[in-house]
């Protein structure tokens, strides 16, 4: 429900902080006191239309605060996690209204979309007045209302759900023939391709392994004759290894005669020996590691362009030929097995139909008896409103080859406001505070069910005195005992069964100042027999007003 209310610097208002109850709040005041503005501020912050002009004069900006208490299993609550909303507590809705028209909105101080406060707040409070007609305007609402009132939001989620698997059963027969159909315009061609890359045998990364071969194989080609020549200098008949050798075996001997003279060179040869045995060594090693085999480079060529040249053809990288190999073969499979696979899901398509119709059926059934249900308890409503000459129906159109999401039912709510005349929708026929009165009558008789926690009705009571005026006050106080009803009256009769009073009322902002602000307060027992006094008798209170709004207060109790 809504406890609390703050408003700062919108039109009259400067600040307000307003707490409220269970139960039915009355709010009452002189015309033009400022009971319209509170309204448009609980609708601001509701996510309705935002308007510069809203904002007090003076002040750069306004800024509407709403706070509600719900369960933690609430339906604005799961909207509001579905949209990454944290809902921890109490749900804060705040909206800030700039005298330039620009808008923000918070939702438990979170930073959010009119459109997505708009949507919350439809789940959480409902504003009813004799010109508002979202709760009846809608036939979609109407068939919601008819399945709270009969319990029947489970059944009807389960036919909503039947339908999605019926419609995706027929989505995927359509997807799957047009598939086959596809692939029996190109049998050939896909027998064909399939074929040339069965033989091709595609592998995912191999066009890079071949290039880097074919790379490594053309690089040692290209060095081959280098290393043979070298090879040829170092190892071949004119090496200079036997030559050296020779030379260094007799400066050896020689070496023994005179040390002093051939040392150093003999050393000096025997490093050079040496340095050419490991030259030698490392050509051999690098006419090895070069060594290829042209028909491997060939083969690997002809492979390597043979993947390109397929990728060329298909118009895909030849990395993914082995995936079109396996679309193609699936396609093939598809056509070959294509009127098994569509006998199969044309039996599903029936199957999910069927089901789908027998529990539309059950629940079109239910429907009519619920609709009975709900004429005769609105009808039971409407003499005590003043409206026993008036007829309320549910109409219920069923029809399978219309069938929904929501079964086969459209349900409209009609009335007959006076015998003899023609029926029709309730937004057509009846006027305005038929209107009102049509809506408290259906509101009651739903009690709790299909209906926001919070309930507002703004002057449903207009035009009405008296007996009527006394029953539309037990019919909102019998609404109260469900939800939190909070009611903008002139009717005394409505105003004495409320368990919150609060008094509108319009002045100076501070002694001595001629701007005016609105101000509201929570009255006592003394205050409430002195304002509904003041409703009964008008601008001047006298004893024997006074005395009948404290038996209104006394019956009211």
């Amino acid at each position: 429900m809504l406890v609390q209310l703050s408003i700062r610097d919108i039109v009259l208002i400067e600040k307000l902080d307003l707490e409220f109850d269970a139960g039915l709040s009355v709010l009452t005041g002189e015309t033009g006191a400022g009971k319209s503005i509170l309204l448009d501020s609980l609708s601001l912050a509701l996510g309705g239309r935002g308007d510069g002009s809203l904002v007090r004069h003076g002040a750069d900006k306004g800024q509407v605060t709403a706070v509600f208490d719900v369960g933690a299993d609430h339906p604005a609550r799961l909207l509001l996690r579905d949209n990454g909303i944290d809902d921890d507590g109490d749900l804060v809705f705040r909206r800030v209204q700039s005298g330039d028209g620009r808008t923000r909105v918070f939702i438990n101080d979170q930073p959010a979309s009119v459109a997505l406060m708009r949507e919350a707040g439809q789940r959480l409070v409902e504003i009813h007045g004799q010109h508002d007609d979202r709760a009846l305007i809608d036939m979609d609402a109407h068939r919601a209302l008819l399945d709270a009132f009969g319990g029947l939001s489970e059944r009807a989620a389960e036919v909503g759900a039947l339908h999605e698997s019926w419609r995706e059963a027929e989505r995927a027969l359509k997807a799957h023939r047009a598939r086959v159909e596809a692939a029996r315009r190109e049998a050939d061609w896909l027998r064909s391709s399939v074929d040339e890359l069965e033989k091709l045998v595609p592998v995912e990364g191999e066009e890079e392994q071949l290039a880097e071969s074919r790379s490594r194989m053309m690089k040692a080609e290209k060095m081959a004759s280098d290393i043979n020549e070298a090879d040829e200098v170092l190892s071949g008949q004119a090496s200079p290894i036997p030559v050296i050798s020779g030379l260094l075996r007799r400066l050896e001997r020689k070496a023994e005669q005179a040390p002093e003279l051939l040392n150093d060179t003999v050393a000096a040869l025997d490093v050079a020996l040496n340095a050419l045995a490991e030259a030698q060594t490392a050509v051999e090693a690098a006419q090895r590691a070069a060594d290829f085999n042209p028909r491997e480079l060939e083969e690997t060529e002809e492979r390597l362009f043979a993947l390109r040249a397929a990728a060329r053809k298909y118009n895909v990288p030849v990395d993914s030929l082995a995936e079109l190999a396996a679309r193609m073969m699936a396609d093939l499979a598809d056509l070959d097995a294509g009127e098994e696979r569509l006998s199969a899901l044309e039996a599903r398509v029936g199957q999910t139909e069927a089901a789908f119709l027998q529990s539309a059926k059950v629940l079109s059934e239910r429907r009519h008896t619920a609709g009975a249900a709900l004429t005769a308890a609105v009808m039971a409503e409407l003499p005590a409103l003043k409206l026993e000459r008036a007829e309320f129906i549910v109409e219920i159109s069923s029809d399978a080859a219309n069938a929904g999401p929501t079964g086969i039912d459209s349900v409209a709510f009609h009335v007959r406001t006076n015998p003899g005349s023609r029926p029709g929708p309730i937004m057509k026929v009846a006027s305005g505070g038929e209107l009102s009165r049509f809506l408290l009558a259906l509101k009651v008789a739903l009690a709790d069910r299909g209906s926001a926690p919070t309930l507002v009705f703004d002057e449903i009571d207009t035009g009405v005195g008296g007996a009527v005026a006394d029953a539309i006050g037990k019919r909102l106080k019998r609404l109260a005992d469900g939800v939190q009803v909070l009611s903008v009256t002139h009717a005394p009769q409505v105003a004495a069964r409320a368990a919150t009073h609060l008094l509108i009322a319009k002045g100076p902002s501070e002694e001595g100042s001629t701007t005016v602000t609105t101000r509201v307060r929570s009255m006592g027992l003394d205050d409430r027999c002195e304002e509904i006094a003041r409703m009964l008798a008008g601008e001047h209170v006298t004893a024997e007003a006074r005395a009948a709004a404290a038996r209104l207060l006394d019956v009211a109790d």
